[in-house]
């Protein structure tokens, strides 16, 4: 047990001068006839009464303690280790095709990836757009509305000429270097694009796949579309995921985008140290110490008292 306020406690020196002088004092003794006969000198009721004396004192000891505020450490808590997860989105032309009976790979991947955000609180999300450049839209943040809000205004159509290209391994080092900007928790790339990439060539793959495996950045690529696997280079991706940990995923419709997100999160789990929490005020034990010695206090008042003479 610690104290708030722990200044107080050499209040206690009055309750213990106070039990101290019940025990030497004499009080007022008065001379009865029977002080002179062969009665024994009552030594074990003197202790009693003095006990009962001390009872006072014990409940000024018991108040001082609690002015002084009793607290204890409350139980380790077990906290959260962040996730920092940059949704890495392809905006190339070619994810405004349609995908399922309505809307465009671009929407679909959208949706799944809201419902990703959604499910997995507390963590941080980042939003990276790519086509021939990338563009951090959003830095990993907790505020997940951020994410939502950003997809109205990141479409394939509203995207300049020169973003039209896909150049995934330039993508994916500029997610490192944000990632690498957050000093705690993992890190993990959802790459979401429907084909393959024209610097994955010469080893391109190999060489980003190593640079992320140094910073210990997991990659799940998810390619859209069922000719994704047609793309040239696009097999670097799994290249990138035995590499890095991570996996590629296929979806042909926007159901099995969603499952996609769903077996992700599995394989991105939550981890959690233990910490040790604030202090927390604990009052019980002198409250029902101080309870008992009342009662005792107020039992002892019938009759286990010296005269007042």
């Amino acid at each position: 047990m610690s104290f708030h306020h722990p200044q107080l406690l050499w209040l206690l020196a009055l309750p213990v001068l106070w039990g101290f002088w019940q025990w030497v004092r004499r009080g007022h003794p008065v001379v009865l006839p029977f002080d002179h006969g062969q009665q024994r000198d009552g030594r074990w009721l003197r202790a009693l009464v003095n006990l009962a004396g001390t009872l006072p004192a014990v409940l000024l000891a018991i108040a001082v303690l609690m002015l002084a505020g009793p607290r204890r450490p409350a139980p380790p808590l077990d906290e959260r280790i962040l996730n920092n997860i940059i949704l890495c989105l392809d905006v190339s032309g070619s994810m405004s095709m349609p995908f399922g009976t309505k809307g465009s790979r671009f929407e679909a991947a959208v949706a799944a990836t809201k419902q990703f955000c959604s499910f997995r609180k507390g963590d941080a999300f980042g939003l990276t757009i790519f086509g021939s450049e990338y563009i951090h839209w959003i830095p990993p943040t907790k505020e997940l509305s951020a994410i939502s809000n950003a997809t109205d205004f990141v479409r394939p159509n509203n995207m300049p000429a020169w973003m039209g290209g896909t150049l995934i391994a330039n993508a994916l080092r500029g997610c490192s270097k944000e990632l690498r900007r957050i000093p705690e928790g993992d890190r993990a790339v959802v790459l979401i694009t429907d084909g393959g990439s024209a610097d994955f060539q010469n080893g391109g793959d190999r060489s980003v796949a190593q640079e992320l495996a140094e910073q210990k950045i997991r990659v799940f690529s998810v390619l859209i579309g069922s000719g994704g696997m047609a793309e040239p280079g696009a097999d670097g991706l799994y290249t990138i995921a035995a590499t890095t940990g991570g996996k590629v995923f296929t979806a042909g419709d926007p159901a099995g985008l969603t499952a996609i997100f769903h077996e992700i999160d599995g394989m991105q789990k939550a981890k959690f140290k233990q910490v040790t929490a604030d202090w927390v005020d604990d009052y019980t034990p002198l409250a029902v110490a101080g309870l008992a010695t009342a009662v005792l206090l107020g039992l002892s008042l019938l009759g286990l008292r010296y005269t007042p003479w």
